[in-house]
């Protein structure tokens, strides 16, 4: 077995969407960055890739290949999947949490957690999403950015 951990962060700014686990979420801000800035998926794909051993996802998928500008993260996840699963890794399980004081994301976990499933192949019960805010401090609270950390378990058929 395998544990990998993974964390994100980009700055909320005007004229973009807000993406999280590939949900279009309805809000005033979206997050800024290279891709659709998905911070949950990115900390997952991180997460992923630590645990295999691989880097992380600026690695695979280079902000400064133009071939990644505005890319859906779940097209990225799904490579990602594919690559681990060609080292011999399966994934045993993904645990994630969403930091954000705006909007609530409450309404919009379980398709987070339905998409993400269906991209890695795995079962629901095999992926938590979580949110949380943390109390109105730091950038975060101050709704100057989104953050999201991820861990997971991977079973290895190579040592």
């Amino acid at each position: 077995m395998r544990i990998g951990q993974g964390y994100d962060v980009h700055r909320l700014t005007e004229d973009r969407k807000l993406i999280l686990g590939g949900v279009d979420i309805p809000h005033d801000k979206g997050l800024l960055g290279h891709s659709d800035a998905d911070v949950l998926v990115h900390a997952i794909m991180d997460a992923l890739l630590g645990a295999a051993a691989m880097g992380d996802i600026g690695k695979l998928f280079p902000d400064t290949d133009p071939e990644y500008s505005g890319a859906d993260s779940m097209k990225l996840l799904a490579k990602v999947c594919e690559v681990i699963r060609g080292e011999g890794c399966e994934i045993g399980n993904i645990d994630a949490t969403v930091i954000a004081q705006k909007p609530k994301l409450a309404p919009y976990i379980m398709q987070m957690r339905d998409n993400i499933a269906r991209v890695c192949g795995i079962e629901l019960s095999q992926i938590s999403v979580k949110a949380t805010t943390e109390e109105k401090l730091g950038f975060t609270g101050a709704c100057e950015g989104i953050s999201a950390s991820a861990v997971c378990l991977l079973d290895s058929r190579r040592g």
